[in-house]
């Protein structure tokens, strides 16, 4: 993982231009050329565009690139593509780049970049629309309602908000230089309804500095992300059902990744350096154990540690057809499925002899997941059809270097977005054997999670 630096302050980098947007042209490697500037209808802000309702899964072939699409300017920096994310009509993707190896990428100057696939015309090597951020960009979600708000995570500790229709200014909201900003790279952001307010969100980041810290956007922006609720975790303060063995002097659990159930809006899985995935309660009352400085206190979340991998953890997924069952990824090439219920998985999968960078359960098929290889591959498994190898393999890069990321589309969902470390974003169309649930699927889930429950 990334190496512990100091925060540096973006906001003021971000609002003076450091931040700023493409206006014109072709981006190209060579010319330094911008695209022009996404505007509201563009980025689908009604609608799912009526042009792709009407988009299947195709029968037959296992999965066909639908689109390769990637910023030349970024790659010709070595830039990786670090995350993806589908805006909420499903018709843009956003991409960040940055770097996953290890370095010091505090002040390497990084880019979000998002298509409109819906738009006539598009152009693969021309995102619709290019922030530049002057660190790394090491994850991406975008707002479950507003379409063209985006969250992202930097290499230096900061979280951010942009708004992608507002070319001339598209910063809403950033964490800027306090004692309550992470200290390490954010690996992971996601938005949380308000409790009580379920139309307002919050902005949730998790870092390898051992925080997870919950933010509120201060007015319309642009403005400050407020810390509004914090959690630390500490070794001395892990449930002691499992044994770990901590580096001597280790105080803080690196955090790497982070799901919420479907079921229980306060429950969430992380993931950790350690390589143990940690069960988290958003309603925890215990003080947090740290000498850190922080505007508000501090609590403790970890309720249950499951037994953990060979490695660091860089990826969890919590199943959003059964409220028990979840899935991690990481450094020792293995996907394990656990039930919230009991330390031990219920199956471990070697998918690769190098690191799975992230899993995702499938939003429509309960028994189908894809994980990203660090061999160059999408693998799509279904526990249907086996319990031990994937059901197919999609090459996504020709050289074998890593997919760093993947996201289903809610939305179409036959549509499956990966990220790589040549700097390309692609989008793969799923055959219907992995779109459309069998009749007697929920049953054979079930009956997965029971193993568990005996």
């Amino acid at each position: 993982m990334a190496t512990r630096v100091q925060p540096r302050q973006l906001c003021l980098a971000g609002s003076e231009g450091a931040v700023a947007l493409a206006t014109t042209g072709l981006a190209s490697a060579e010319g330094r050329g911008r695209p022009g500037p996404l505007q509201d209808e563009s980025l689908g802000v009604a609608s799912v565009p009526s042009q792709w309702r009407g988009v299947q899964g195709i029968r037959g072939e296992t999965g066909t690139c639908l689109h390769s699409l990637s910023y030349p300017p970024a790659q010709g920096q070595g830039l990786h593509v670090t995350s993806v994310s589908w805006n909420s009509t499903g018709s843009v993707v956003a991409c960040a780049y940055g770097r996953l190896d290890d370095g010091d990428w505090s002040t390497l100057k990084s880019f979000v970049c998002a298509w409109n696939l819906a738009r006539r015309g598009l152009k693969p090597q021309q995102p619709s629309v290019v922030v530049e951020v002057p660190s790394a960009v090491m994850c991406l979600a975008f707002h479950p309602t507003q379409p063209s708000h985006i969250a992202g995570g930097l290499y230096s500790g900061e979280v951010l908000v942009w708004d992608l229709s507002r070319p001339e200014d598209p910063l809403l909201w950033c964490t800027g230089l306090t004692d309550d900003t992470h200290t390490d790279p954010v690996y992971q952001v996601v938005w949380l309804p308000e409790p009580h307010h379920s139309h307002r969100f919050r902005v949730l980041s998790v870092a390898t500095d051992g925080k997870v810290l919950l933010w509120q956007g201060a007015g319309a922006g642009p403005g400050p992300l407020q810390l509004a609720e914090g959690f630390a975790l500490l070794v001395q303060q892990l449930p002691r059902n499992t044994k770990l063995k901590p580096h001597r002097g280790e105080t803080e659990v690196g955090t790497t990744a982070v799901a919420f159930s479907s079921f229980d809006p306060g429950l969430f899985v992380l993931g950790t350096e350690g390589g143990f995935p940690l069960k988290c309660s958003l309603a925890a009352e215990e003080a947090a154990a740290t000498r850190t400085a922080s505007s508000v206190p501090l609590r403790a979340p970890a309720q249950f540690t499951f037994s953990p991998h060979g490695g660091p953890v860089y990826s969890v997924s919590c199943s959003p057809f059964h409220r028990n069952l979840f899935l991690s990824a990481g450094t020792d090439g293995h996907v394990h499925l656990y039930s919230m219920l009991q330390a031990q998985p219920l199956t471990s999968l070697q998918l690769s002899h190098k690191y799975l960078f992230a899993v995702r359960w499938s939003p429509v098929r309960p028994l189908v997941f894809a994980a990203a290889s660090g061999k160059g591959d999408v693998q799509l498994f279904d526990f249907k059809k086996s319990s031990q190898k994937p059901t197919v393999s999609i090459k996504q890069t020709e050289d074998e270097s890593p997919v760093y990321c993947l996201e289903f589309n809610h939305q179409q969902t036959q549509l499956l977005a990966a990220g790589d470390a040549q700097g390309t974003v692609k989008v793969w169309q799923l055959s219907t054997e992995f779109t459309e649930q069998g009749p007697r699927e929920m049953d054979d889930l079930e009956q997965l999670a029971a193993e568990g429950d005996a």
